[in-house]
């Protein structure tokens, strides 16, 4: 069957090939998969090519260091901030100037996501972001780790259930975790596993479509170019805004399940002062809940996994320290702060594989970052790929280095983003943050997780950061531990 986009592919390769991925094993050391900064910048073209095919290539060894700098693209400046002071000017101190998100990612999300929370701005997102963060607060977590505990269970039951020797998709894998986790918080316990479903595939299809460049922005069209949608990225957005629309009006009608985010949502709408959200305002802040629960949750844990496979030493404490601290039974979310090296290994793989990792903003008004003039309309670009990768900010930067997290030195907040900061940071931080954490340790009380021998792991993102072609691995069981 003829696929354009497998040409299109090949024919990129041919005019700018791919980097080199790095991946080093040494005694009781693991460089996990990154690619190999270039030796010299790319041209324009080797730069369009790569944006589209992993926007995570193509930075130069200099850019993975703490500062500042300028370039151009065609007509467009792009600012390059990778010091956590000039971070934290442009996310608090000039917050007004630089809130916006930038014209790709807004244009790549727009039909998905209208104007919720994550692409919004300006008055929208002041109104919005109370209402958001209110559902998603760390207080509510003990009413949703029930929900967590049993979506995790569930797998551990189909896992246990495989044959010996079976391959299992982990990206995959995880995404039904996670999706089970965030549909039932998100949308209530009685939702059918099959709409659940029809939403991750809606993402899924509505990722691969994705133009994460936008042409017309670099051409001098401050707001970029309006993203064409093919027949596919239409069924795709059909899928999510079916699903979502759906429980939005089966709430509205009183026929949702109390205590779901949807229904705190609407409840906490209907008390808000100002105009209320209508039902497409209340669909799109939902479907992005959904978003972000779901895929960057996902992610993270497909990456805690090859890591953890690839560090047994690293295995070996986690798997110590949940025997110590659960015994023979299923840890729950009140074990979580005895739980610190499964902690520390969800906030190392959130350094080394923040789920987006780029942040870019645009300027409102023309300003200036330390001694640099910034234009009206440049893209500001803060990525966490790179700043969580700065020699000069961190020690063994490309290494795997959980403890680094258990040492008790302050981390500097500016220098590890992996949820944003400012007051733009994730309101779900805490949520992601536990589900990872619970979700690893009830599945790592019993399972450990080999990737495919050989297989070639190669981080790609278009508007997450996941491995690409998937992470096929074996499931071994690991003996029950001792009742105390």
């Amino acid at each position: 069957m003829f696929q354009p986009g497998r040409v299109i592919e090949r024919l990129a390769s041919r005019l700018h090939a791919p980097p080199e991925i790095v991946e080093r094993r040494e005694e009781r050391a693991f460089i996990p998969c990154h690619p190999a900064p270039p030796v010299k910048s790319p041209n324009l073209v080797e730069l369009v090519i790569g944006a589209r095919r992993n926007l995570i290539e193509g930075w130069t060894e200099r850019y993975y260091r703490a500062g500042i700098g300028s370039f151009r693209i065609l007509r467009r400046q792009i600012v390059f901030v990778n010091s956590p002071e000039h971070i934290r000017y442009v996310v608090v101190t000039r917050h007004g100037n630089f809130e916006r998100k930038s014209p790709q990612m807004r244009r790549a999300l727009e039909a998905l996501l209208g104007d919720g929370l994550f692409i919004s701005d300006g008055d929208t997102w002041s109104r919005r972001r109370p209402l958001v963060a209110d559902i998603v607060h760390k207080r509510r977590l003990p009413e949703f780790g029930r929900t967590m505990e049993d979506a995790a269970l569930a797998v551990a039951a189909e896992w246990a259930a495989l044959p010996q020797e079976a391959e299992i998709e982990l990206t995959e894998e995880m995404g039904r975790l996670t999706a089970a986790i965030i549909s039932r918080a998100v949308f209530g316990k009685n939702i059918a596993r099959a709409a659940a479903q029809q939403v991750i595939e809606g993402f899924s299809a509505y990722q691969r479509q994705a133009d994460s460049f936008n042409l017309g922005y670099f051409l001098g069209a401050d707001e970029g170019w309006p993203t064409l949608g093919g027949p596919q990225r239409r069924r795709a957005i059909a899928k999510v805004h079916g699903v979502v629309e759906a429980v939005i009006n089966a709430h509205l009608a009183g026929e949702g399940d109390a205590g779901s985010m949807v229904d705190l949502l609407i409840r906490r709408n209907r008390r808000s002062e100002g105009q209320p959200l209508d039902t497409t305002a209340l669909r799109n802040e939902a479907a992005t809940i959904f978003m972000a629960g779901h895929e960057t949750t996902a992610t993270t844990l497909t990456w805690a996994w090859y890591l953890l496979a690839n560090a047994p030493w690293v295995a070996k404490a986690v798997h110590d320290e949940i025997d110590a601290a659960c015994g023979p039974r299923s840890p729950t979310l009140a074990d979580l702060p005895q739980l610190r090296w499964c902690r520390a290994v969800i906030q190392e793989t959130l350094r080394l594989y923040p789920p987006v990792p780029l942040l870019p903003r645009q300027a409102l008004e023309a300003d200036r970052i330390g001694d640099l003039a910034v234009e009206k309309s440049a893209l500001v670009m803060i990525a966490p790929w790179l700043l969580h990768r700065s020699a000069d900010l961190w020690e063994k930067p490309n290494h795997f280095l959980p403890e680094r997290f258990l040492s008790g030195a302050r981390i500097d907040p500016y220098a590890y983003i992996p949820f944003a900061v400012g007051p733009r940071i994730c309101p779900g931080m805490n949520f992601g943050l536990d589900e990872a954490t619970l979700c690893l340790a009830i599945l790592a009380q019993r399972f450990e997780v080999q990737p495919r021998a050989g297989y070639r792991v190669e981080p790609v993102c278009r508007l997450t950061l996941r491995p690409k072609g998937g992470l096929p691995a074996t499931i071994v069981r690991r003996p029950a531990p001792n009742a105390g």
